[in-house]
């Protein structure tokens, strides 16, 4: 028992151990600057927000890398976040840029990528019609297959009608 308990116990403390050598490494004390959309085309805009300079707190932004300048990070009613927008000039040309904030009390500084690309991002697209499953769509596309449907259940109403009148008659079926 003790030897299981030694056992489970040296792994734990092995994978803790590996868990903390591979953890990602982020600007700051753990977190970033969130860069929304992470993906734009030249002359769209960007949103990026962070939360490492507490409540009540704002940074100034600067988004020279992208040609766009300095902006500035003011805060927000969302989780003690700083907040700020720039938009991306119509001259940028495609690449990573890095997105750089620095809080103005503490001095932190947090990064964040954005990526500019010629091609907008593909929209996605939904199903338009009637589902082709042979099932349903009394009303779908081929007014033909409608009318035999409906003569085929007419048919097959009056059938039953007919059997059924015949057993309440006693005729013979």
């Amino acid at each position: 028992m003790r030897r299981t308990v030694r056992l489970l116990t040296g792994t734990a403390f092995a994978v803790a151990a590996v868990g903390g050598a591979v953890a990602p490494a982020y600007g700051g004390d753990g977190v970033s600057l969130e860069v929304y959309p992470s993906t734009v085309v030249p002359g769209g805009q960007v949103t990026v927000n962070t939360d490492v300079c507490g409540d009540g707190g704002s940074a100034a932004g600067d988004a020279s890398a992208v040609g766009a300048g300095r902006f500035t990070l003011a805060p927000s009613t969302h989780e003690g976040d700083a907040i700020g927008q720039f938009g991306v000039p119509p001259s940028a040309q495609p690449g990573t840029y890095e997105i750089v904030a620095v809080c103005a009390e503490g001095g932190k500084k947090v990064t964040g990528d954005l990526v500019v690309t010629l091609a907008a991002a593909r929209q996605p697209t939904y199903p338009r019609g009637s589902v082709k499953t042979g099932v349903g769509g009394a009303l779908g596309p081929d007014p033909v297959q409608t009318a035999a449907g409906v003569a085929a259940l007419a048919v097959a109403a009056a059938g039953g009608t007919w059997l059924l009148h015949r057993r309440a008659r006693g005729d013979g079926i």
